[in-house]
């Protein structure tokens, strides 16, 4: 047996500064009806701009033949609330808690969050290098601590076990309709190249109701997707989309 000295104990007010290298200009102008998850989304895309000095071209060499990427970040939305020892996460319904440890919440003490992206594209030019992202689950504004490569041979464990209710594949809950208005601004938008109406049935399907809602039929939510203003309501297990208004046109996503 090899004995040392024993490790430092680690100071009550002990903290770790770290550098925003990059934002991330999204699809998902607030934070309702961003997917719990990366992956459910796959018409969701996103900019990331790397900040100075970390928005030098030489550190993505390579990057460009990945398909993927792990990209970590800071939950800006919720981070002025603090911690919980316990939460309710949407997947188990909003009413059964768990160690915040055995989930993915933002409520944490620190509130850094890991997803794997798409990488749709490299490109460097007078703005400095952008990462265009797909199929990904964060919202405008969101501070990038780091980003690394997937590594599928090493990345995927098909043989891991989650916690105990995470151990399906979200099935999609809602049939999705549009009426005519709302289908109309969808092909306009399609017509200059934003996939808005694929995106939108992407994310309802879902259901990003909050659980207290989802028993809640006929009222009317509202979401901003491509700085357009999205409002539905669910009847009978179909969120019908009853209008859609632009806002900004978001051309660079």
């Amino acid at each position: 047996m090899i004995s040392g000295p024993p490790e430092p104990e680690p100071s009550a007010d002990s903290t770790v500064t770290l550098p925003i290298i990059g934002i991330v200009r999204s699809c998902f102008n607030d934070r309702f009806g961003i997917p719990r998850q990366p992956g459910l989304a796959p018409h969701a895309t996103a900019e990331l701009h790397f900040r100075s000095p970390y928005d030098v071209a030489e550190s993505l060499i390579g990057l460009d033949t990945c398909s993927h990427i792990w990209v970590q970040f800071l939950f800006h939305g919720t981070r002025h609330r603090g911690w919980r020892p316990t939460v309710r996460p949407p997947r188990l319904g909003g009413n059964r808690r768990v160690g915040v440890f055995a989930s993915r919440s933002p409520y944490r003490p620190a509130p850094v969050g890991l997803s794997v992206v798409a990488l749709d594209g490299v490109e460097v030019g007078s703005r400095g290098p952008v990462l265009r992202l797909r199929n990904h689950d964060l919202a405008d504004g969101t501070p990038v601590l780091d980003i690394k490569p997937y590594l599928p041979w090493s990345d995927s464990l098909p043989d891991a076990l989650p916690p105990q209710g995470f151990d399906a594949s979200p099935a999609p809950r809602l049939k999705v309709a549009f009426n005519e208005e709302s289908r109309a601004v969808c092909e306009r938008a399609a017509g200059q190249g934003l996939r808005l109406r694929e995106l939108i049935e992407e994310v309802l399907r879902q259901d990003p109701r909050p659980a207290y809602r989802q028993r809640q039929a006929g009222h009317v939510h509202g979401m901003c997707l491509h700085g357009f203003n999205v409002r539905w309501q669910v009847q009978d297990g179909c969120a019908e989309v009853v209008s859609v208004q632009a806002q900004e046109f978001r051309r660079s996503i």
